[in-house]
């Protein structure tokens, strides 16, 4: 099946940090998706994308960080969804 346009709807960015590429060598990767997706949508995503089997995923609700803007306010980061998808064993994602 081609990719169609709304699995990169769904999922918006690998997440590249000291601890996912721990978890990259485990079969697990994270991802940033839409706030509106749920598991299914994720999963389905993951394997159209990547052609690859996926095992689980589990999701977690990201609340936005607080930050400065000068020095009399500040503005709130928007909420995310953070996705952690488990391969199969054997099968893995050429991320760079």
């Amino acid at each position: 099946m081609p990719v169609q346009t709304q699995q990169f709807e769904v999922l918006k960015r690998p997440l590249i940090t000291e601890k996912s590429s721990v978890q990259m060598q485990e079969g697990v990767y994270a991802f940033e998706v839409d706030l509106n997706a749920n598991k299914l949508q994720i999963a389905q995503a993951v394997r159209d994308v990547f052609k690859v089997k996926v095992k689980a995923v589990r999701t977690i609700r990201m609340k936005g960080r607080r930050n400065r803007r000068n020095r009399y306010g500040y503005f709130n980061e928007s909420d995310w969804k953070k996705a952690l998808v488990t391969l199969e064993k054997g099968e893995s994602i050429e991320i760079t």
